[in-house]
């Protein structure tokens, strides 16, 4: 009777102000893969993403524009969230102030952590620094009430861990790390809500590649056909799977302990692949399409990356790739696919070659290139493992 009560004291003004409905409301995160988007622009990825977050984050919304929540996640910072990512906190109301408090930072023998107590699970996003190598996290809502951050020589890749109040309520943290390779890390709130967990791989101790755990992704699959190609009407989803498996097979042959996403036609959401790659826990990860393109000319090889610290391994692939005499359609950085978007592990997509081009086209088509894109894909692995020793 009580929660009904709260429910109906909370609604009726909302019911009276219909304009001021969503100024009134909170939210918080549902369901798989929740992410915050910057704006509302549009493309066939479905425009910028800030960042992905866990679930039960806690957002003020301000406005709704169609499918999507306009929330405040601090007095000058603003987002947009999907509406069925969300579900409505009837009884919650904003707190004047969120505080942090005491930090640690410490090692088991899997990650390095960095846990920070918070009075609610607020908003983040995160970006990765070179030169040096740090990650940064911004928490949104947060202002200091840290006195003490207790550090433990269980730590192997966190070099330091400090932070700045650099608006009133907005939090960064700083994570220092030993190595110049960012090696992925996770971001999420433990069992009880309080604790924001910043989880960071370390360096492998020994960076030979067959002491690596690799996934593959054959693109697309299933349902989800991809581009055709432009004189055979073959799909994408058929050859991304052919070129996985021959890396995969060439792997093996190395050594290389492998994950593939998929192993046939099948079909499978991001989502999906997501959450089976972070059960995986791999090393990197490896991402196999091909292209298309509306003007038949256009042709070549290329590879993807989101974030900068996992660039290296992007460039050392496309480097490989270009000794194929295919012709290059460019290192492309801050990709918005949802396999570049985990900050997990290191990734990289790879565009093998362009269906749309006839040329391009034919190459695609003979086994004997889905062996030496392996071959070059395996290469460039290694040269990218080469310059960190």
């Amino acid at each position: 009777m009580k929660k009904v009560l709260c429910s109906f004291l909370l609604c009726f003004p909302l019911i009276a102000a219909a304009q001021d409905t969503t100024k009134m409301m909170m939210i918080q995160t549902t369901g798989k893969l929740p992410f915050l988007k910057y704006g509302l622009g549009q493309d066939r990825l479905g425009g910028a993403k800030m960042t992905y977050l866990d679930t039960g984050i806690v957002m003020r919304v301000v406005d709704s524009v169609n499918t999507d929540y306009k929330v405040q996640l601090s007095a000058h910072h603003f987002a947009y969230i999907d509406k069925a990512a969300t579900q409505w906190l009837p009884c919650k109301m904003p707190k004047p102030y969120y505080l942090t408090s005491s930090w640690r930072v410490y090692g088991d023998d899997r990650f390095d952590y960095v846990t920070i107590s918070l009075d609610e699970r607020l908003p983040y996003r995160s970006v990765q620094q070179i030169s040096p190598a740090r990650i940064v996290v911004d928490i949104f809502g947060a202002t200091s009430n840290t006195n003490w951050i207790s550090q433990f020589g269980s730590v192997k890749e966190i070099k330091n861990a400090w932070y700045e109040q650099i608006e009133d309520d907005v939090m960064r943290v700083f994570i220092e790390l030993k190595h110049a390779q960012h090696w992925g890390y996770h971001i999420g709130y433990d069992s009880t809500g309080q604790k924001l967990v910043i989880s960071v791989k370390r360096q492998p101790g020994d960076l030979k590649i067959r002491k690596l755990k690799i996934a593959i992704d054959a693109g697309h699959g299933g349902t989800n056909t991809g581009a055709t190609g432009i004189t055979s009407n073959i799909k994408e989803k058929e050859y991304t799977l052919k070129i996985a498996q021959a890396v995969n097979k060439l792997l093996k042959r190395k050594r290389v302990a492998t994950y593939m996403t998929r192993e046939k036609d099948t079909t499978l959401g991001m989502p999906e692949r997501v959450e089976m790659l972070r059960s995986e826990n791999p090393h990197l990860l490896i991402s196999i399409h091909l292209n298309s393109s509306g003007n038949m000319t256009v042709k070549g090889t290329s590879t993807y990356y989101r974030y900068i610290g996992f660039r290296s391994l992007s460039q050392a692939i496309l480097r490989r790739m270009l000794e194929l005499s295919l012709a290059e359609a460019g290192n492309v950085g801050g990709f918005n696919f949802s396999l570049n978007g985990p900050t997990d592990y290191p990734n990289c997509l790879v565009e093998v070659a362009f269906l749309s081009n006839v040329e391009d086209e034919k190459r695609i088509l003979d086994p004997r290139f889905h062996n030496a894109v392996a071959k070059k894909i395996y290469k460039g692995i290694k040269d990218w493992l080469k310059e960190m020793k």
